[in-house]
């Protein structure tokens, strides 16, 4: 990610990453569901503090709120990055990417403990690959809403990340693009372990399911 750049640019790609990094770790659903009184959220279902969780809450404008500013903080991180490194802008998006997607989900605010990333995931994509991160979003709707299981169509969407960008005309190997995309999708697919467990059982919740 910080090949081909020089050396005394890399203090500003460092800050680019923190700052990305702080822009994740914001909780949105957890703030927005103190703030409505609806309590701590990582004490109400899974304990997550993603819009799946909140959603159990029975305040489905909650999880939409959440949904929204969880995938627009991955956004405005990888914009944040593009006005910043003006010179390094694709290296920089890329680095802002990952950094804002492991924000949300090992928050220092919150002990590393956050959501598993996937609408911050989502918004990185869309703003760093637009038509990566549209694909993303169709595949994780239209499998979650076949299957009615949030966490499969996320498991989903994440999982095919590296095929579609490698489609004719899709994303170099060597672009520090291809690396962040590879890398979110990782982390999101692994932060859904216990999740995969679930589903191989049978067990996982479907949305809506107000249990964890």
């Amino acid at each position: 990610m910080i090949y081909d750049i020089p050396t005394y640019d890399l203090p500003l790609m460092a800050g680019v990453a923190f700052l990305s990094y702080l822009i994740g770790s914001v909780p949105f659903g957890l703030v927005l569901t103190a703030l409505s009184g609806n309590g701590d959220i990582r004490k109400i279902g899974s304990g997550n503090i993603g819009a799946t969780n909140v959603l159990r809450t029975g305040r489905k404008g909650l999880a939409a709120g959440t949904l929204a500013l969880d995938g627009t903080k991955g956004a405005f991180a990888v914009f944040c990055a593009f006005v910043l490194c003006p010179f390094h802008t694709l290296a920089a998006e890329s680095l802002a990417a990952v950094a804002v997607v492991l924000g949300h989900c090992f928050p220092v605010w919150l002990k590393f403990k956050g959501g598993k990333g996937v609408a911050t995931g989502l918004g990185s994509l869309l703003a760093l690959m637009p038509v990566v991160g549209l694909c993303c979003c169709a595949v994780w709707l239209i499998f979650a809403k076949v299957t009615r299981i949030s966490s499969a169509g996320a498991i989903m969407a994440f999982a095919v990340v590296p095929l579609l960008m490698i489609r004719p005309g899709g994303i170099p190997f060597s672009s520090p693009a291809y690396l962040a995309g590879a890398l979110i999708a990782a982390v999101i697919v692994l932060r859904h372990h216990a999740n995969i467990s679930r589903l191989i059982r049978g067990t996982e919740p479907r949305i809506g399911q107000k249990n964890a």
